[in-house]
């Protein structure tokens, strides 16, 4: 991809903290169809474990939904776009969803491990994550 260079660690992060915005949004929507499921019969204090978990569950899949067909569909979440940076295939391509669905499921491992994941971007010379790796995928920077 000759108009593009490799994303830097910053832009990632700024990417990220816009994703926020929606994706906060999208949570809210996910627990206020939870509370429907039950009738907003929901004691905090005594939260059943089968609730807790069916929550989680949904919060983590549209999360995963939100991400995978950002990626897939055209290459860029909204915070991705803000910035002005892709997610594409070695060969400069859209990635296919079952690599963007890798590239999600490894980028959790690379959060939680500290973060190291995402810090590996600063010694790779193409400046990829660890879930860049696997799902042998690179975050670019569109030319202007």
């Amino acid at each position: 991809m000759p108009s593009a260079t490799p994303a830097s660690l910053w832009l990632r992060l700024a990417a990220a903290a816009y994703d926020l915005f929606p994706l906060i949004g999208l949570w809210m929507l996910t627990a206020g169809v939870a509370m429907l499921a039950v009738h907003g019969d929901v004691d905090v204090a005594h939260l059943s474990p089968l609730y807790l978990n069916a929550l989680r569950a949904a919060l983590l899949a549209v999360t995963a939904a939100y991400f995978v067909l950002s990626w897939s569909r055209g290459g860029q979440t909204i915070g991705m776009r803000a910035w002005r940076l892709r997610v594409v295939s070695a060969d400069g391509s859209t990635l296919p969803w079952p690599r963007a669905l890798l590239r999600f499921a490894l980028a959790l491992p690379s959060l939680l491990a500290c973060g190291l994941g995402f810090a590996w971007c600063l010694l790779d010379r193409e400046r990829r994550g660890w879930h860049d790796l696997a799902s042998r995928s690179m975050l670019v920077r569109l030319a202007g």
